[in-house]
């Protein structure tokens, strides 16, 4: 028996992220390295002027920064429960793309439209749960088990971004989601099956 890398995607991301908290809680003792490089602020400050470099960046890395090491693990319990299985249906290239697109659209739509922060790989866990709930969609149908998923999920989101007083971004929740059922509906249908 030997232990195999068998999600290059998942477990290349786990680990990226995982240094980059490390870095800032165990060396620096602060969010240093977070706040300057992977997370997304609101257009118009500082650190998001169009004529920062960094900027660009951080519409998309502020999927590999987190707050402290709950976020990271809260997060990443889903991503490599659900992370493999996708990237064994999809393939790395492809889940690798689905997670860049979910984490630059979250970017840029925070930026634009809220005045709070935005970092953590929240985005790239719903968008997986729910496009995990496509594996088995055939052509013609809609799976009970998206629908059950969709409803739970996302109605939680959205009474949590009424009701809830928190530090969550509950949109980007929200839109991870509705991109992983894009990606579901796009890249999970099969044909159906002939009798």
């Amino acid at each position: 028996m030997r232990i195999t890398y068998n999600a290059p995607f998942v477990l290349t991301y786990t680990l990226v992220c995982l240094v980059i908290t490390s870095i800032d809680f165990l060396l620096l003792n602060n969010l240093v390295i977070t706040q300057n490089f992977f997370t997304v602020y609101p257009f118009g400050t500082a650190p998001m002027s169009l004529t920062n470099p960094l900027a660009y960046w951080r519409l998309f890395s502020h999927a590999l920064g987190h707050a402290d090491f709950n976020h990271l693990l809260g997060n990443f319990t889903f991503i490599l429960l659900l992370g493999p299985i996708l990237e064994e249906k999809y393939g790395s290239d492809k889940l690798l793309w689905m997670s860049f697109l979910t984490a630059f659209i979250t970017g840029i739509l925070n930026a634009s439209l809220f005045s709070s922060a935005l970092l953590g790989a929240s985005g790239i866990v719903f968008m997986m749960i729910l496009l995990a709930s496509f594996t088995n969609m055939r052509a013609g149908t809609i799976p009970l088990t998206f629908l059950l998923i969709a409803g739970l999920f996302l109605g939680k989101e959205i009474y949590n971004t009424m009701f809830v007083e928190n530090n969550t971004s509950e949109f980007a929740h929200i839109l991870g989601g509705i991109s992983g059922a894009v990606f579901g509906y796009i890249f999970g249908i099969r044909p159906k099956e002939t009798a």
